[in-house]
């Protein structure tokens, strides 16, 4: 079990140029953009625009902070994705394009280099206690709003944007939200055959 705190993420141009990056965790270690097997960040997006195209990458997409985002994907207008939708998952190497709804907001970007890796995003308001028994090779747990306590032997907090890194073998956790709770749950699995 390994804790990230926020103020430690490491911040970096987009790959087109276009805004700021905060990396949260990329594997192996030391990854770049063309080279990771899994990479979680969280992106300021100040403008409407297109994305930085991605080959080979499938990538998921939540909605942090601010009013959201319409997505254009492959020529298809396909969602409208706010801070209350469940993740959106698409491939990173089609042509994609984002409009503002009402002004900046912070994403959450989870991508995986297909063939080696998948990965499952999932959105889990909190109203009290919940146990987590991680069952993928890798487990991130992003803490939003006011962040949780974390009940183990050293009973731990994430503040907000903090993130636990949980392997297969990490015990059942029990959290519990500070006020109001939201969690991202981030499961990465190593496609069969690759190691």
């Amino acid at each position: 079990m390994q804790i990230l705190r926020a103020a430690g993420y490491r911040v970096m141009p987009w790959k087109n140029g276009g805004g700021t990056t905060t990396e949260i965790a990329v594997s192996p270690d030391g990854a770049g953009l063309d080279d990771f097997d899994w990479r979680i960040s969280m992106a300021r997006v100040e403008t409407s625009g297109p994305f930085s195209s991605f080959a080979g990458i499938d990538r998921t997409l939540s909605v942090l902070e601010g009013e959201g985002i319409m997505l254009d994907i492959a020529g298809q207008p396909a969602a409208r994705l706010t801070a209350a939708s469940a993740p959106l998952a698409f491939p990173g190497d089609v042509p994609t394009s984002a409009a503002l709804i009402n002004g900046p907001i912070t994403d959450l970007n989870v991508m995986t280099r297909r063939g080696r890796m998948m990965h499952k995003v999932e959105r889990r308001p909190l109203s009290g206690e919940i146990r987590l028994k991680p069952n993928a090779d890798t487990t991130l747990v992003l803490a939003v709003d006011d962040g949780v306590t974390l009940f183990t032997h050293d009973s731990s907090n994430l503040g907000p944007l903090d993130t636990l890194i949980l392997d297969r073998d990490s015990p059942e956790l029990r959290l519990q939200p500070k006020g109001q709770g939201l969690l991202f749950v981030i499961d990465l699995l190593r496609v069969v055959g690759n190691h």
